[in-house]
């Protein structure tokens, strides 16, 4: 684990990103795996941040292609092959992947070194929808198709990836792995980086009264999009502001999963229920500016 006084993150910023596959990815559809990352993010600490898109795997439809999830019916070899080009375009060691087994709820794991990956790991898959890393080359994994991928970045250089679904989001998820992560690392929550990626937006999010009614108590009436449609990012902003965070760290893709219609992203809602999907990845290289 490294000092909360490191470095000061620079204000977060996500851009397009093509990472170039090794010479042995052979029989892939593309040269490239296609990305929303930080680069000066990574200049500054080696930690890679990501949002794929659905675009540079070997999984047929209707999960094609990336997909990066073994729990939804496809071909388990793709999805091998899919994570083995994923964490060769973004120079990350496969054996030490993390990735859970979601299952839309608030627990997280966390993994403070390499040696602890296979424990941590077979208690992911247990079910978890949060992995917190406070180690180099440990990377985290989770899986989406609308819910709210949250990447949370503190100054040493430790991150957390979480899974944001409406019972995420009610379960205050993102503000547990926020607090859990500046707790062990003693970062101030206001110079940690708050990555929110791709997700279903108020426009098609339309909810039952019930839910309707505990986002605006646990949130307040600025998550209320309308009657019937809840805005998710919003209820996240808030619950990331009460725990410290700066509003000027909390980065915000822009994109909706349903508006998008299938060309980047993958889309629960949009297909009833059959697709793949695309992740949302981090991890810290060793050779960064911030020292493992």
């Amino acid at each position: 684990m490294t000092s909360k006084t490191a470095l000061r993150l620079p204000i977060p910023k996500l851009r397009e990103g093509r990472f170039a596959l090794p010479d042995s990815c052979t029989q892939v559809t593309s040269s490239y795996i296609r990305a929303y990352t930080d680069e000066a993010l990574f200049a500054a600490t080696g930690v890679r941040v990501a949002f794929t898109t659905r675009d540079g795997g070997v999984s047929r439809p209707p999960f094609d292609s990336l997909n990066l999830s073994p729990f939804i019916g496809d071909d388990e070899a793709c999805v091998a092959r899919n994570k083995s080009l994923l964490c060769a375009a973004f120079g990350a060691q496969e054996s030490l992947l993390i990735q859970p087994k979601q299952v839309h709820g608030a627990r997280i794991v966390e993994c403070s070194h390499s040696a602890y990956v296979p424990q941590v790991a077979q208690e992911a898959l247990e079910g978890a929808d949060g992995v917190v890393v406070y180690c180099p080359e440990v990377s985290a994994l989770l899986c989406f198709a609308d819910c709210v991928p949250v990447i949370i970045v503190e100054p040493g250089g430790c991150f957390a990836v979480v899974h944001a679904g409406w019972r995420g989001v009610d379960g205050r998820i993102a503000q547990q792995a926020l607090e859990m992560l500046c707790a062990r690392t003693q970062a101030p929550p206001h110079e940690c980086n708050v990555y929110l990626g791709p997700h279903i937006r108020s426009c098609h999010f339309e909810v039952g009264p019930e839910v309707m009614n505990r986002f605006v108590s646990n949130f307040g009436l600025g998550c209320l999009a309308d009657q019937g449609h809840v805005d998710l990012r919003i209820a996240l902003e808030v619950q990331l502001l009460e725990a410290g965070a700066s509003a000027e760290r909390i980065c915000d893709m822009g994109t909706c999963t349903v508006c998008d219609g299938g060309e980047e992203f993958f889309s629960y809602r949009l297909t009833q229920g059959t697709c793949g999907r695309h992740g949302a990845f981090a991890v810290r290289v060793s050779s960064g500016t911030v020292g493992a």
